[in-house]
């Protein structure tokens, strides 16, 4: 998780930005403040990541926010000026948001900011790697859109790809959380779950059969794609299925 705050002097600015971080697995938000003077002394203590900064303050500006912090952070500039973010880039800010910030702009911005801040952070994925040799008792954590809801691992059907989101389905219910494909494949064990196609992937265990280039879970008719085709046989094999 990047630990982040927000320093706007507008209170609607904090709630919008707040609404967007809540949304993003990755980001923890720390601390939504008016007052800048408050978010440097947070700063100055290493323990936060990034910074979501407004520029035009009154008790201080964006600018001396960036030059008294000293690289203590990352930053992300949000205003409604365009004319400081050369000034703001010079200070090595990872991006410059105009405002009326649209979601979908925020999260492109926060995926830039975690690639630079990634070494220091922990996974994207909000959730520990599965162990192999416990399935039963394995589980992972996902951000929803009100929680951060526990998933056990033996309770996923499949897991299904939808642009910047993905639906986790179990027999009881559809999870829906901000995730990218290739971040939750990373953190299923492979011996249990397998990628089949760009949008999906399967518990191998809940597979009740196959026909042709077609996975039947349920009444769920899942495709096996070409790129993926040949290794999923592999392993259908080796499990003599």
């Amino acid at each position: 998780m990047i630990r982040c705050l927000v320093v706007d002097d507008e209170p609607l600015a904090l709630h919008i930005l707040e609404d967007y971080i809540s949304k993003i697995p990755f980001l923890e938000l720390v601390k939504a403040t008016t007052n800048p003077i408050e978010a440097l002394t947070l700063v100055q203590d290493g323990s936060i990541g990034l910074v979501f900064l407004d520029v035009q303050m009154p008790e201080l500006t964006g600018i001396q926010f960036l030059k008294i912090a000293n690289g203590k952070t990352k930053v992300i500039l949000c205003t409604a000026y365009p004319q400081y973010a050369l000034e703001g880039y010079e200070l090595d800010v990872i991006d410059y948001l105009l405002k009326p910030i649209a979601f979908d702009r925020f999260f492109k911005s926060a995926q830039k900011a975690q690639a630079v801040i990634a070494p220091a952070a922990k996974p994207a994925v909000a959730a520990e790697p599965a162990k192999q040799d416990d399935f039963l008792s394995d589980f992972i954590f996902v951000k929803t859109e009100h929680k951060i809801q526990k998933v056990y691992l033996h309770d996923i059907l499949f897991i299904e790809g939808l642009k910047d989101y993905v639906s986790i389905f179990t027999p009881t219910e559809r999870i829906i959380t901000l995730q990218g494909m290739k971040k939750m494949e990373d953190a299923l064990p492979e011996k249990h779950f397998m990628r089949v196609h760009k949008s999906y992937i399967v518990a191998i265990n809940k597979i009740d059969s196959i026909e042709r280039s077609r996975i039947f879970i349920g009444d769920k008719i899942i495709p096996v794609g070409d790129t993926y085709r040949d290794d999923f046989f592999k392993i259908i094999d080796g499990k003599n299925i």
